[in-house]
């Protein structure tokens, strides 16, 4: 083991694998919830594995060069991570968000040294929940500043390099169980997390039943209709089409209210030692669900996909 790392990028991915025991004792359920504990990388969140893969196979590519600003479009968490990134590698960033996603994202990009671009929400969204409608006036201006800054455009709604970061999450929990993983569920944000990881345990093993988390009211991959664009589940569920999801990889959705995802962040903490945010809360609501019902007696993996720090101006907490 090496005693010292000289780079905080080093500090990237092997998280804790943590059984939420004494969640099954609370709720009774029969079967094993195991949590990924993303939100201990150095940024807070999941998405410093993207962060560093996007930018890293970018660099490979050609397509981000020494001295070139680069460019994305993020509810925050993959903000951050690029930032992190960025301050490492030192690149120049500018981060374009709705002015719906909470402070505390915005702070630690600029802590990080990121330029941050707030974009208003569209007329009829609700403050502080960012619907699909917000996203788009987010991407049109994204793409505005790509074309004025000649900036590279990491673009993770579309970017195949978003899931191929994330595989290593199932490589790694695959080690830490020894093989003993059944289920797979996450939340969809920009579908990263799902494509990678749906794909590698499937790659593995097609038997390997892998779910979708969608907030009750935008469940668009369930077919629902959609009601609530203003769910208050943070980075996710934005009842549009993402184009790195294979839908073929999809075997059930589960949906989860804003109560329900709320109760179980805040449950984590209480029970579990774990300080989480709204989609990790899903996460563990729709393991439970599954372990209530089609699932039954399964071991389930889930991502803790960030901290609580960054909803501290939030009612969550």
């Amino acid at each position: 083991m090496n005693k010292f790392i000289t780079d905080i990028t080093q500090s990237i991915g092997q998280t804790p694998l943590l059984r939420l025991d004494k969640l099954a004792a609370l709720y009774k359920f029969d079967g094993e919830i195991y949590a990924k504990l993303e939100h201990l990388n150095p940024s807070f969140s999941k998405k410093d594995r993207i962060g560093l893969g996007m930018i890293e196979l970018a660099e490979k590519k050609d397509l981000l060069k020494p001295g070139q600003p680069v460019v994305e479009m993020t509810s925050g968490n993959t903000g951050t991570s690029i930032a992190l990134v960025c301050a490492a590698k030192g690149y120049r960033f500018v981060c374009v968000m709705s002015a719906g996603n909470s402070i505390e994202r915005v702070k630690m990009i600029k802590a990080f040294g990121g330029e941050v671009v707030l974009v208003p929400q569209a007329p009829d969204s609700v403050k502080g929940k960012v619907s699909g409608a917000d996203l788009r006036l987010v991407e049109i201006e994204t793409e505005r500043i790509v074309a004025e800054t000649g900036g590279c455009y990491m673009n993770q709604f579309n970017n195949q390099d978003n899931s191929l970061s994330q595989e290593a999450i199932v490589r790694e929990i695959w080690e830490q169980t020894d093989g003993a993983i059944e289920v797979f569920a996450d939340f969809g944000g920009t579908g990263g997390t799902f494509s990678g990881c749906s794909n590698a345990f499937k790659n593995i093993d097609p038997n390997i039943k892998c779910y979708l988390v969608e907030p009750d009211g935008a469940a668009y991959y369930n077919g629902e209709e959609l009601n609530c664009a203003g769910h208050r589940i943070q980075g996710g569920g934005y009842a549009k089409e993402m184009s790195i999801v294979d839908r073929s990889k999809i075997d059930g959705c589960i949906t989860v209210t804003d109560e329900e995802a709320i109760r179980l962040t805040r449950e984590l903490a209480k029970v579990e030692g774990i300080f989480a945010g709204f989609s990790s809360g899903a996460n563990v609501m729709a393991a439970i669900k599954l372990l209530q019902g089609k699932e039954k007696g399964k071991k389930i993996a889930i991502c803790i996909n960030d901290c609580g720090l960054k909803y501290m101006s939030t009612d969550l907490y």
